[in-house]
């Protein structure tokens, strides 16, 4: 069993920058796919970002976010730059144990609480 803590959001303004964490416990992240998903309100969830033996965005944040981990501190992280008022949304982590398909909710088993980031302009 995995369980996924996330921190670091907050209310920023626009073009301006958040780390979020996603840390990880009853089970080492780095043997799991990590990614980053969020969900504004009246919309879907959707992917976002994910980290395996390479990084993938989607091109919404390409160019502005960067996703990374600490195998050390079995910690994952997303540097978010540039951030705009449609980044606004709650923010997931979440761990997939292989698999070909990076994007599709369903294929993630296990997930965090959250953590609200709010964009202002």
């Amino acid at each position: 069993q995995v369980r996924l803590v996330e921190s670091g959001g907050g209310l920023v303004q626009a073009g301006g920058s958040l780390r979020l964490s996603c840390a990880g416990s009853g089970r080492t992240l780095s043997t799991y796919d990590m990614a980053w998903f969020r969900q504004a309100p009246g919309k879907e969830r959707e992917f976002v970002a994910v980290i395996t033996w390479r990084t993938y965005y989607s091109d919404s944040v390409k160019g502005r976010f960067t996703i990374s981990r600490d195998s050390a501190k079995n910690t994952v992280y997303l540097q978010m730059n540039g951030l705009k008022s449609e980044d606004s949304a709650i923010y997931y982590c979440a761990a997939k144990a292989g698999g070909a398909d990076y994007t599709g909710v369903r294929y993630y088993a296990y997930w965090g609480q959250g953590t609200q980031v709010t964009v202002s302009s």
